[in-house]
């Protein structure tokens, strides 16, 4: 969400005094201080007596009357992410923009943690989400949701907070494995993206009808994954994208995190879309977002969007231009100036109305009505009011940090059963690698200050006190490697324990990888080690997107790999309790490990369908036809477990009489289809029915067990998905013990595929519930 470092003011004569009023008129509280509110007690200009100010009305009617009351210089001073206050009437000015992408993070402007006389100086830093999404469980989602707008809530009572508009998750396709934002993604599955936004936003947001905990923003709509890449930025790329992959890859988290969440924000992100930039598409904003979806908040531009539109991406011929067909689009509200700066010039040119910045602003200010802004002092409000410094960093919420890394971190390889590890029969140990004591290398990006921090190193001294530690590069870029002395220290070391893999200085916002390898001298110098160690090693990858390993793969002298992700502040000690054997790790891949030959495909090929014509191998393991290093769900346990599709489907007269009065069209292949549409929605309810997994541990530990179930088509044609990911479930199993799984299924979710049209159908026939090999075929007819 950085601005785009080319921003800046473009305004002349009259504009001038906008900026200079803008500018006077934010502010807003003092780190440490009281949290800003309106309308009673000791808010500034007090407001009684305003409808706005009376909590009895619903917000949209507060909202219009604080707008009907501003002046036209107040409103356009409105629409930046730092709002100016307006005294007269009692209302603080307000920061929209704070980030909470894995826990409070200073990313944004309005958390703080360092101003003095701070009552909280830290907040849970849980995994990143790649990490957290592998644990395929949207309890444990839900929960790490819960627990970071419980400290956002508890931060704004004691001052230290501008704002409670947090503009996560990030919900985007990790569709491409370059992406160095890939990272802040639940992965590459639309279904899971979507089950990630419903459960963290859910979470986020509380369950009050009566006043929100926060507000939470599903960004980026629509298609964003690219960086930086071979010259192409984000600032400036058209992504060309079809209907068909919009309706059933890009879009759904969007649509989930609208219509089953109910969160009050979208972001519209910097990309164009079949050559329209995404904040000034009114297609997307207005027709889809908020009249198909039904949003019910606000949408706010990534940082800059607005001024790119003009300076990158030359859609408009001038600032004016921009802003208003921005604002027309269906926009609310730009992250930065640039509206503040250039919507008054755009009024007096008639490309602008003042009612068109109306509105953006009810909407704007809707959102601080339910946040509760405009009902006097929060610390008096009967849900959050009580909520402060002892509700940051609480015993409860570290605990569920170590819980999400444990959970998350994937077992890759696990020859001849090396782990788990025995602390009483590890004499001494060798820790190497330039990820074994860095703390950094834990958060991943978008964090604030953790509430502790312990490395890897740290985690392995607390069950083995002879360790000798070496860094072995001189950072994860490894452009130097002490590869002789570590190979000396692995000589003499009962085991090894290699920590490699990347940093935000290889992948990040604004970075994007040339290159699936393990950075610079990393490969050599775990050979190097594996060859001198006295048994095989251990290598733990501490990344975000992933790496092409296939030389560790396949080197017996490399006994064991774990990807563990960036794992928050309790990632140190979730991979020793996993080595030691105190966690059983039961993390799967939440995207595909492509090998190094993959990087010759252009990260601006939007499409995920493979073309064999061309030798195009599509993308994600629904479309891909290449090699991988690691499949999509793909993860080892120290336990071995069974999964058996026992029951499934309904009686087929359920149903019959339903689909006999629903005319089928044929497609160009021959094949017959019902339309979603026609179906309706009483009729997709008719038509939902159970299916149960019997899932058993067969030992030799208790351990946290995720069940995966796919739906497989008899072909691939119309550009149907090779399988799709329905439903998971996750389950905690002692050894030998067995339960049953129960998914719904609705085959109007679940059984449908996009046609080239973007149009959702039901194809007449059979359709194949999968759980690994077992398959249970439903058929779908009249």
């Amino acid at each position: 969400m950085a601005a785009a470092a080319f921003s800046c003011c473009h305004g002349a004569g009259g504009m001038v005094v906008i900026v200079v009023v803008v500018m006077a008129m934010l502010g807003g509280v003092v780190a440490g201080g009281e949290p800003p509110f309106s309308c009673g007690g000791a808010a500034a200009g007090g407001g009684q007596g305003y409808a706005f100010c009376d909590a009895t009305l619903p917000a949209e009617q507060r909202a219009a009357d604080l707008v009907a009351r501003l002046t036209a210089a107040e409103k356009v001073a409105q629409l930046g992410d730092q709002a100016a206050g307006v005294p007269r009437l009692g209302v603080p000015a307000y920061k929209w923009w704070s980030e909470a992408l894995h826990g409070l993070a200073t990313s944004g402007r309005g958390l703080h943690f360092d101003a003095p006389g701070s009552a909280a100086r830290a907040a849970t830093s849980f995994p990143q989400v790649l990490l957290t999404a592998a644990a395929f469980d949207d309890d444990l989602w839900f929960r790490i949701g819960q627990a970071i707008g419980t400290e956002a809530r508890a931060l704004y009572n004691i001052g230290q907070a501008e704002g409670l508009t947090m503009w996560s998750p990030n919900v985007n396709i990790f569709r491409d494995p370059r992406w160095g934002r890939g990272q802040e993604t639940p992965g590459e599955d639309p279904t899971m993206a979507s089950k990630y936004a419903v459960a963290f936003v859910k979470g986020m947001q509380g369950n009050s009808s009566a006043i929100l905990q926060t507000s939470a923003c599903c960004k980026h709509v629509t298609a964003y994954d690219l960086e930086d890449w071979n010259g192409v930025q984000r600032y400036n790329f058209n992504a060309k994208v079809t209907a068909q992959d919009l309706e059933d890859t890009y879009n759904p988290p969007f649509r989930s995190c609208v219509v089953d969440a109910k969160a009050t924000c979208i972001m519209c992100a910097y990309t164009g879309i079949n050559g329209v930039p995404s904040c000034a598409n009114a297609d997307l904003l207005t027709k889809t977002v908020r009249g198909d979806w039904g949003l019910d908040g606000y949408i706010a531009s990534d940082c800059d969007a607005v001024a790119i539109m003009r300076d990158a991406q030359r859609y408009t011929q001038t600032p004016e231009d921009a802003v208003a067909v921005a604002l027309k689009a269906g926009l609310d509200m730009n992250c930065g100036t640039y509206m503040q700066q250039h919507a008054t010039a755009a009024i007096q040119q008639g490309k602008l109305t003042e009612e068109d910045i109306d509105k953006a602003l009810k909407n704007l200010f809707a959102i601080r009505m339910r946040l509760g802004h405009f009902d006097g002092d929060p610390r008096s409000n009967s849900v959050y009011g009580g909520l402060g410094a002892a509700d940051i960093c609480t015993p409860e919420h570290r605990s569920l940090a170590l819980e999400a890394a444990m959970d998350g971190i994937v077992l890759l390889k696990n020859d001849a059963g090396i782990l788990p590890l025995d602390r009483t029969a590890v004499a001494s140990a060798a820790v190497i690698g330039p990820n074994a004591n860095d703390g950094l290398a834990l958060i991943g990006n978008y964090f604030g200050p953790p509430c502790e921090s312990t490395t890897p190193l740290n985690g392995i001294l607390g069950y083995i006190k002879n360790v000798r530690f070496l860094a072995g590069c001189n950072s994860a870029a490894c452009d130097v490697a002490a590869t002789d002395q570590a190979a000396a220290v692995a000589s003499s070391s009962d085991y090894v324990f290699l920590f490699m893999g990347l940093s935000q200085k290889q992948e990040s916002e604004g970075r994007d990888r040339t290159s699936l390898l393990l950075p610079g001298e990393q490969q050599s110098l775990i050979t190097a080690v594996a060859d001198a160690a006295k048994r095989p090693v251990i290598l733990v990858l501490l990344t975000g997107g992933p790496v092409d390993v296939t030389f560790a793969q396949t080197n017996p002298k490399i006994g064991a790999i774990l990807w563990a992700g960036y794992p928050g502040q309790a990632g140190g000690l979730a991979i020793a309790r996993v080595l030691f054997g105190d966690h059983n790790p039961g993390g799967r891949l939440p995207v595909t490990w492509y090998p190094e030959e993959f990087t010759k495909v252009p990260m601006t090929d939007m499409r995920m369908r493979a073309d064999p014509a061309t030798g195009y191998p599509g993308r994600s393991y629904r479309f891909y036809q290449g090699k991988t290093v690691y499949k999509f769900g793909y993860g080892l346990s120290y336990s071995s477990y069974s999964r058996q599709l026992v029951s499934g489907g309904k009686p087929a007269e359920s149903y019959t009489n339903l689909l006999a009065s629903l005319r089928t069209t044929t497609t160009s292949e021959g094949d017959e289809s019902y339309h979603i549409e026609e179906i309706g929605t009483d009729g997709c309810e008719q038509l939902k029915f159970p299916a149960v997994v019997e899932v058993q541990n067969h030992g030799p530990m208790d351990g946290k067990h995720s069940v995966l179930m796919y739906l497989r088509w008899p072909n691939a044609k119309g550009g149907r998905p090779t399988t799709q990911l329905i439903g998971f479930r996750s389950q905690h199993l002692k050894v030998g013990e067995k339960a049953n799984i129960r998914f719904d299924i609705s085959p109007c979710e679940h059984f449908s595929r996009v046609r080239k049209d973007g149009k959702k159908v039901i194809d007449r026939g059979s359709h194949y519930l999968m759980v690994d090999k077992d398959e249970l075929e439903i058929r779908f007819e009249a």
